[in-house]
């Protein structure tokens, strides 16, 4: 995930996750399998030094290399499908999932995916 271009939101703020506007950027091209899918992101802060945030993807297939990270489903539907060790999670909202640094995935969107994650840090080029 890149950085986001936005200022993390401050200390003690509520925010309706649904209605929020989520900052845009280029997927690499080698990493899309199938449709034309779009990512989002908006980073909320951190906690204890660990960025928390909220990150979409619309429909299609991507794949990934993955850091440390812990994310619940918050809208949408899909499949990720972990390459070593072999495993797939069926995505919807409520689920949570954990992702360790080097996993490589495929995502398979079939409805526009919305999560809150939080991850270990991550070198990503800026928006």
């Amino acid at each position: 995930m890149p950085a986001s271009a936005a200022e993390p939101l401050p200390a003690t703020t509520a925010l309706a996750q649904a209605s929020a506007t989520l900052t845009g950027y280029d997927l690499p091209a080698e990493t899309v399998v199938a449709g034309d899918p779009k990512a989002a992101l908006l980073e909320l802060g951190t906690v204890g030094g660990a960025p928390v945030g909220l990150w979409e993807l619309t429909c299609g297939t991507v794949t990934d290399v993955e850091q440390d990270e812990v994310f619940v489903v918050l809208a949408g539907r899909g499949t990720l499908t972990v390459l070593d060790p072999p495993a797939t999670v069926l995505l919807e909202p409520g689920v949570v999932c954990r992702l360790v640094a080097g996993a490589r995935t495929h995502w398979n969107v079939s409805e526009p995916i919305r999560k809150l994650y939080v991850t270990g840090a991550y070198a990503a080029p800026e928006v």
